[in-house]
């Protein structure tokens, strides 16, 4: 994953790739939690969605929580529309790798998953995160309502002060309102599970989020 994308800088409308009207095929169950990976999801559950660096290991960071019903890895806050994991490597689609998260909100909060997103991986770094250098690395927080929104700003102003008091720079994460989501390859959905020894290139600062 480390070898692709090397841009540092989004393109311009004008120069991104332009994609197509077919949306991409995925399973119909995620393969942990056999739950549906695509919606309608049902009332009582909300959405969230984080980008942290490489989707293989951002991903197994939520199915793993208590109350996620399902997860799946795509493709946002880009400009081209149903791109393919090989456009996004160029650069030049605009796109963030994320993971599309789904929670019941009675069995946990958002702010526990804003601990997983801020604890998981380095917020601080830009276009990059750790060996994997380019703008599909980017920290970002796409926000579902004006509550979840209000939420990652105010944690991203309380995860800053604690990464500051340990001497690291200042965070470099988006935050702005979810942005429309592209399923990424059926290979890529659930990767670590169906290929335990794949890379993973998270790691966090080991600065603890402020409860």
């Amino acid at each position: 994953m480390g070898l692709f994308g090397k841009s540092s800088e989004l393109p311009s409308p004008e120069r991104a790739l332009p994609g197509r009207s077919e949306a991409m095929p995925v399973p119909e169950r995620h393969y942990v939690l056999d739950a549906p990976l695509k919606g309608p999801y049902a009332v009582h559950l909300e959405t969230a969605m984080f980008g942290l660096g490489c989707f293989w290991g951002a991903e197994r960071k939520f199915w793993q929580l208590e109350g996620v019903y399902t997860t799946a890895v795509g493709y946002a806050a880009g400009l081209t529309p149903n791109p393919t994991y090989q456009e996004v490597c160029t650069g030049m689609t605009g796109h963030n790798e994320v993971v599309l998260v789904v929670f019941d909100p009675s069995i946990i909060s958002y702010e526990t998953l804003l601990q997983t997103f801020w604890e998981s991986h380095n917020p601080t770094q830009g276009m990059r995160q750790g060996n994997d250098v380019g703008t599909q690395y980017r920290s970002g927080i796409y926000s579902y309502s004006d509550a979840q929104q209000a939420q990652a700003e105010d944690s991203k102003v309380a995860y800053e002060r604690a990464l500051q008091e340990k001497g690291l720079p200042p965070i470099t994460t988006e935050i702005i309102a979810a942005p429309d989501f592209y399923f990424a390859e059926d290979y890529h959905q659930q990767y670590l599970a169906k290929n335990p020894g794949g890379y993973c290139g998270l790691g966090g600062t080991g600065v603890s989020y402020p409860a």
